[in-house]
């Protein structure tokens, strides 16, 4: 038989996905992270008359999106830390570090299908309400993209912490102040350092315009980096500690 390297990974990966797929909370979740998000930008583009920056002006929800989207993270990797289930599933798959892997994977790409529809759909409504004073397609298709990515990283940025911390009710009592307050406060008083924190720096990409060092792929690849700590950290703390 000849050599297949990927082919344990594929019932790991299905095994997860069904359960992110039979969970009603994350499935709630996926919804609103669409609804939040475009509804919140819809009501910033309808209120605004100034010659603020289109393109924040249209992704604006994407700052309270992003809740739904490390909720999903967080709960779907708790979900397997609460009455022995993680002992169950490393019964089955005993590489702990793969299981991680596939766990991450089915995180992932309903995010980032949900967060590009999402995207779209601000990006449309944000066109229709500015008229003349929107973004340009280009533009705006760009943060559209931008979305979708920067949305699967903070849900796998919240799925890696989780992991750490054993508890998705920690992740969330640290992330949601955190993206909600001391960001902005932080960002206030330590100027330019603060734009290497993981959601400031991955906003970047839904600016028209940005004083700063980084640009809209640049901010993108440091929250990515901050995703890749994150969950290498939650890799290395399943594989030292007990199920």
């Amino acid at each position: 038989m000849p050599f297949q390297p990927f082919q344990p990974f594929q019932p790991v990966l299905h095994a997860e996905w069904i359960k992110i797929r039979t969970l009603r909370p994350l499935l709630v979740g996926l919804g609103a992270l669409l609804a939040v998000t475009v509804a919140f930008s819809g009501l910033v583009a309808a209120g605004t008359d100034d010659g603020s920056d289109p393109l924040f002006t249209v992704f604006f929800g994407v700052s309270f999106g992003q809740i739904a989207a490390i909720a999903f993270g967080a709960t779907a990797v708790s979900s397997d830390l609460r009455g022995g289930a993680l002992r169950l599933a490393l019964s089955a798959v005993p590489d702990r570090r793969r299981w991680f892997a596939a766990k991450a994977t089915a995180i992932a790409l309903p995010v980032l299908a949900v967060g590009l529809v999402t995207g779209l759909a601000t990006l449309a409504l944000g066109k229709y309400l500015l008229g003349a004073a929107g973004p340009a397609w280009a533009v705006g298709l760009r943060g559209a993209v931008a979305c979708g990515v920067y949305l699967t990283l903070m849900a796998l940025f919240a799925a890696g912490l989780t992991a750490v911390l054993r508890s998705g009710t920690a992740t969330l009592s640290v992330l949601i102040p955190f993206l909600l307050t001391v960001s902005f406060v932080v960002g206030d008083l330590s100027g330019g350092l603060a734009d290497l924190l993981p959601d400031r720096a991955g906003q970047v990409a839904l600016h028209s315009t940005r004083h700063g060092s980084l640009g809209p792929w640049t901010g993108l690849a440091v929250t990515a980096l901050w995703t890749a700590a994150a969950l290498l950290a939650g890799a290395r703390s399943l594989h030292r500690r007990d199920a």
